[in-house]
């Protein structure tokens, strides 16, 4: 088989049909289709961009004709538990991801785009069961697609849990809405990736100027293991953290036994391996960045000739 690997849409459809059409899909028969080839998208089709049903859309006719198959993002968990009234919630008001006070302003700000053109509509239930029937992770005999982080242990641990095709249940979704439950840490860490606290005294701010105080890391990263290393944050705060080692459990050991390909991180510059068998697709498309793939053709190792991308 012949993969092509697409990285976070963000609802930029104008971007996935020209990415598409660099590759040699046409439109046949309601759906975007290769002769040779089948692609494969790690998520996060929403929010953000201009076209927000429309990404969707193209997505969901490749998958339904065969022509793609694709994994859930944390987005697409986050449309779902915003649309899920909360089981034990005080009220009908109350969702699985709140939508009042401080934190709902924050939730509904992210979600914005996407909820403007389908809250109300019976297009919001619509692509809510639709998300619900993609998969956590794909095992192909070839290679392996995640959101966020291939993690063996947990999951190890989530997969007798899991619907038919490695899908969250309803069930699911309320328990990986809880805190401190082992679903939500599970589902967290694979469509979002692995977060540590920093040691006391340090701190950042994000992209939207709230203070962290916990990082995400380089978990595919080889040979390193201390939080100067392996971080995930702006330039030059990472360099201010001490060169301490993280704990031995912090980070998972990828067997190597196949590519694993991945989205989320938002990557910039031109498109680079994170390692032999590693490559993140996501560079951005949602703020400017291109839309990128990985056209893998049966290769072991990975070869950064292999990406391509929207101008």
């Amino acid at each position: 088989m012949a993969y092509d690997i697409v990285g976070d849409i963000h609802g930029q459809a104008d971007k996935l049909e020209a990415l598409l059409e660099t590759m040699g899909y046409q439109r046949k028969a309601g759906a975007y289709r290769h002769p040779s080839r089948t692609a494969i998208f790690v998520g996060d089709f929403i929010d953000r961009g201009p076209r927000q049903v429309d990404s969707c859309r193209l997505v969901r006719e490749m998958v339904d004709a065969g022509s793609a198959q694709a994994v859930m993002g944390n987005h697409e968990f986050n449309a779902v538990a915003w649309f899920m009234q909360d089981p034990e919630g005080e009220s009908a008001e109350h969702y699985l991801r709140p939508r009042h006070g401080e934190k709902g302003n924050k939730n509904r700000h992210q979600h914005q785009a996407f909820l403007a053109e389908v809250e109300g509509t019976p297009m919001h239930q619509e692509l809510i069961d639709w998300f619900l029937t993609l998969p956590l992770w794909l095992e192909l005999p070839e290679l392996r697609v995640v959101h966020a982080c291939w993690h063996d242990g947990l999951m190890s641990s989530l997969a007798p849990l899991l619907g038919p095709g490695r899908t969250l249940t309803p069930e699911l979704i309320v328990r990986a809405s809880r805190q401190g439950d082992p679903v939500f840490e599970a589902v967290e860490t694979l469509t979002k990736g692995i977060e540590v606290p920093l040691p006391d005294g340090h701190f950042f701010h994000d992209k939207d100027g709230h203070e962290r105080r916990n990082v995400r890391i380089r978990w595919w990263e080889e040979g390193s293991d201390t939080y100067r290393d392996l971080a995930i944050m702006p330039e030059p705060e990472r360099q201010n953290l001490p060169d301490l080692p993280l704990s031995a459990k912090a980070k998972p050991v990828y067997d190597k036994s196949k590519p694993v390909f991945y989205g989320h991180y938002w990557m910039q510059g031109d498109p680079v391996l994170q390692g032999s068998h590693f490559a993140c697709v996501d560079y951005s498309a949602g703020k400017g960045g291109p839309l990128v793939a990985y056209r893998w053709d049966g290769e072991e190792k990975l070869d950064p000739r292999r990406f391509v991308g929207t101008a």
